[in-house]
């Protein structure tokens, strides 16, 4: 495995990745978590998905098999900003705005968002890698604009999974329920640090998933 890292203007320099990362999230969340969300017979794509956006994925033997997108927290395309600022706005009905302590708008935290790892690497030693090769993808190009935070709206599980591969992460703000798969959803937040451990083999890996 290995991890691509890019934004819109680096696209053509990566094949099909970013549309078979589409391909690959509408498998996840629209056909196997049931989310609704918008999407066709092929792909998952959002209002999100614009030039301020990056993307971390992760490749094996030339197939998208994880990844996931990360953007500024002073990001604005259009009428939206990043999901959890226009979720604490009022914009997204389905995640409640008290997931968010406070409105965000620094340079120094970055937002990651449709997190996914595909159930193609069915052992734990692979998942963790795969996480810990898109997580360092989303580090490296956050310490490259100069932030020093993420932040993310996910299952619980996540923070598990991050801390035991050696990420400090934590959740900030109240958890709700997810309405489409029924899983408690919060803010994490953890430093914009490389893993300092060697991956360890995470059960709950194929339980979490990042959302919108």
């Amino acid at each position: 495995m290995h991890n691509i890292t890019f934004d819109f203007a680096g696209l053509h320099k990566h094949g099909t990745a970013f549309y078979d990362f589409l391909a690959l999230r509408k498998k996840v969340f629209v056909d196997e978590l049931k989310w609704d969300i918008p999407h066709n017979d092929e792909v998952e794509m959002d209002q999100y998905d614009t030039p301020v956006a990056s993307y971390s994925l992760v490749l094996k033997d030339g197939k998208v098999v994880g990844g996931a997108r990360v953007m500024a927290t002073t990001a604005s395309w259009g009428d939206h900003t990043y999901m959890l600022r226009d979720a604490f706005s009022g914009k997204l009905p389905k995640i409640p705005a008290e997931v968010m302590c406070e409105e965000i708008n620094s340079p120094l935290v970055w937002e990651c968002t449709r997190l996914v790892i595909s159930s193609e690497l069915r052992t734990q030693k692979e998942r963790t890698e795969c996480l810990r090769q898109i997580v360092d993808g989303l580090v490296e190009m956050a310490q490259r604009a100069g932030a020093s935070q993420l932040i993310c709206l996910s299952s619980l599980a996540l923070m598990r999974a991050l801390r035991q591969i050696g990420y400090d992460a934590t959740s900030i703000g109240k958890s709700y329920k997810n309405a489409d798969d029924g899983r408690r959803y919060a803010v994490l937040s953890m430093p914009a640090l490389y893993s300092y451990q060697k991956p360890q083999p995470v059960s709950e890996l194929i339980e979490y998933r990042m959302s919108a």
